[in-house]
């Protein structure tokens, strides 16, 4: 008892035990309940997604008896690499592929040095309107295509660029201004204008402020706004069949648009040739990434 009496001060003096409380304890056995479910749906998400472009690359090894007995969506009873070079024979994929790229690389960087240069201007300088201007260049890009098409290809006649590459380059260069233009703008809006500050007192004059100090800081948004113009470009068909009329000179969408009119029945000649279209870009997302992937999240963070 002696025991028990001096024990019980010390018990009482004992801190109490936590008690979780009924919402804490919900969040315990919720929260990887929780993970479970997130895991299972984006798995889902990326099957549904997944799964058409499965189906391009089994069809494009498949033969076209087999799809011809089984149809599209059945599994392949054998597999054959033949029809990528076919494909690539047949519908001149070669010449086409020289095009895209003749139009899509200097597109590309004429669209980002030109709307960086008007982005720059617009951000960090107080030219009259520049808000005015700024929202008359993206609401250019809120504009359907298809309405301007006419307009379009009379102009281009009236300049005697029509049926060339470079009508697709200064149309492609000019619907994606106005959205490079902007995403530039909210960057360089965030950039410090002590270092702008800091450039002039060190001599440095606009072009060179512009050019060694501001564009250098813009790279990721560059890079991201790269890939994205890259893809869209290089995947264009309607501009490409607008302005250009010349077999030899069409670009990779156009030919495998050419094969599906010769070869309609041909499952597997399209969708190899469907997969040669699709690897440029493949490649640039892969080059480019790291560098995409950090400029979406330093323009979510900012």
């Amino acid at each position: 008892m002696a025991l028990i009496d001096d024990a019980l001060p010390m018990l009482a003096d004992e801190p109490p035990k936590p008690v979780r409380s009924a919402p804490a304890r919900r969040r315990t056995w919720r929260s990887p309940l929780r993970t479970a479910a997130f895991h299972v749906t984006g798995s889902l998400i990326a099957l549904v997604w997944f799964l058409p472009i499965l189906l391009v690359l089994l069809t494009s090894l498949r033969t076209f008896d087999d799809i011809a007995a089984n149809g599209v969506g059945a599994l392949p009873e054998g597999i054959t690499a033949a029809n990528y070079p076919e494909a690539w024979t047949t519908a001149g994929m070669g010449q086409a592929m020289v095009n895209s790229l003749i139009i899509t690389v200097p597109t590309v960087v004429l669209s980002l040095l030109l709307a960086s240069a008007a982005a720059y201007g617009l951000s960090r300088y107080r030219i009259p309107f520049r808000r005015t201007i700024l929202l008359v260049m993206l609401a250019g890009n809120l504009l359907p295509v298809q309405v301007i098409l006419v307009p379009l290809v009379r102009i281009a006649e009236a300049l005697g660029i029509y049926d060339s590459l470079p009508a697709v380059i200064i149309a492609q260069t000019a619907f994606g201004l106005g959205f490079y233009t902007f995403v530039l703008y909210g960057f360089m809006r965030s950039i410090p204008m002590e270092l702008q500050d800091a450039a002039s007192i060190d001599g440095a004059g606009v072009l060179r402020t512009y050019w060694q100090v501001i564009l250098p800081l813009c790279r990721p948004a560059l890079a991201a706004l790269a890939a994205l113009a890259f893809t869209w470009i290089f995947n264009d068909l309607l501009l490409a069949i607008t302005l250009l009329r010349t077999d030899d000179s069409f670009p990779i969408t156009a030919a495998v648009l050419s094969l599906l009119g010769q070869y309609g029945g041909q499952w597997n000649l399209i969708a190899a040739a469907t997969v040669i279209a699709a690897i440029p870009c493949v490649l640039v997302f892969l080059v480019f990434q790291r560098s995409f992937v950090g400029g979406l999240a330093l323009g979510a963070v900012k």
